[in-house]
């Protein structure tokens, strides 16, 4: 009885200690999830990567319309010359994520000739390995990673994982639907963002 009560007690701290880090985990990742949330380092760069998002159709959906229509601002102001957009094809979509961003943004005045796709990617980590692997075909090597502001930690820790020159350009015109859905997002951020920081993800 003795030893099982000492097995006991053993389990017991190991349990609380993993929790312990766990809670510690979570609270570095929503503070830093936020706190890069509100930063901005748009600067002149080679290009702006556009990070995929959801699409309907032949349309982006608003979440990925904002993150295009960002880019297509800091193209027509000089600030990069180069949009490279990334995503590859949905379950149910037809086009790539990263098609649909090259068409909407050549009907608002981008040059054809200025965007680069990469129409292959399906999570964060790919869309920047793969686009850093366009960009190198073209010469480019300092970015803007355009996304939505909760998902920019995340972005830059794999950018800099991935040993990119890149800096942080979100956009600030997302329209959420109602609070709900804001925490909602920030939360699912805080948890990818914590998977990430244990190679889990």
């Amino acid at each position: 009885m003795k030893v099982l009560r000492t097995a006991v007690r053993v389990l017991a701290r190991i349990v609380t200690g993993i929790l312990a880090l766990a809670v510690l985990l979570g609270w570095y990742a929503a503070m830093t999830v936020f706190l890069f949330s509100i930063k901005d380092e748009t600067r002149s760069a080679d290009a702006a990567i556009v990070l995929g998002a959801a699409v309907w159709g032949e349309r982006p959906s608003p979440v990925f319309r904002e993150r295009i229509n960002h880019a297509i601002q800091l193209y027509h102001d000089g600030t990069v010359p180069t949009l490279i957009f990334t995503g590859g094809v949905g379950n149910r979509d037809e086009l790539a994520e990263a098609e649909v961003g090259r068409n909407y943004a050549i009907a608002r005045g981008v040059d054809p000739a200025d965007i680069l796709l990469e129409t292959t990617s399906t999570s964060t980590y790919e869309n920047l390995r793969n686009a850093r692997l366009v960009a190198q075909q073209h010469g480019l090597e300092t970015f803007l990673i355009v996304s939505t502001p909760n998902h920019m930690r995340r972005a830059l820790a794999v950018a800099d994982d991935l040993h990119m020159e890149a800096y942080s350009s979100p956009t600030r015109s997302i329209r959420w639907i109602n609070s709900a859905t804001r925490t909602f997002s920030y939360m699912r951020e805080v948890v990818a963002f914590s998977v990430y920081l244990l190679n889990l993800g």
